[in-house]
């Protein structure tokens, strides 16, 4: 069991770099989507089977965010490439920024035994969804040709970027206020 439930986060981890190749090379933007949501949903599965068989590991607590981000990177970056969209490139630059940032503030709380001020919350785990959401709505208008539903996404994804700027904020006050 635990090999398949990190052989769930090493999908996505793959699937990134194909996800990119699709949309910004080859604008296959049905079979991305349809890979795009599998993707997404191991990253519910992976966690729910590490809980249910009481196998969560360093390695998947470690793994996790990474394959997330790695997943999302991808994604947003070609999007922003296949919309010709200053705007989901420019969103799509500051979750990044927000990332690393947040990437830093982990390493520097592990450095002083402050990890738990970094430790994922519900609110961050609700900002990956709706950034999934976002992109998987991106990826239907394009594959639908609709306008419609990529002017929705524009509004998902900056919902998105509303609740990556309150997290990373929350991560970062939870970092500098010592642990009594």
């Amino acid at each position: 069991m635990n090999y398949l439930i990190q052989s769930l986060t090493y999908f996505r981890i793959i699937t990134g770099p194909i996800l990119f190749l699709l949309i910004a090379v080859f604008d296959f933007f049905g079979l991305a989507l349809l890979i795009f949501v599998v993707a997404a949903a191991t990253d519910y599965f992976d966690g729910y089977l590490a809980r249910k068989y009481n196998l969560v590991s360093v390695l998947g607590t470690v793994l996790d965010p990474i394959a997330d981000k790695i997943l999302i990177t991808f994604a947003i970056i070609a999007l922003g490439l296949a919309l010709n969209s200053i705007y989901v490139g420019f969103v799509g630059c500051l979750i990044l920024a927000r990332e690393f940032w947040v990437a830093a503030l982990r390493d520097m709380n592990a450095r002083n035994e402050n990890s738990s001020a970094t430790e994922v919350t519900f609110l961050a785990k609700i900002k990956t969804s709706i950034q999934l959401l976002a992109i998987a709505g991106f990826l239907l208008g394009l594959y639908t040709n609709s306008a419609l539903i990529i002017f929705l996404s524009n509004f998902i994804l900056f919902l998105a970027l509303i609740i990556t700027i309150q997290t990373g904020l929350s991560y970062t006050i939870a970092s500098l206020i010592k642990k009594i």
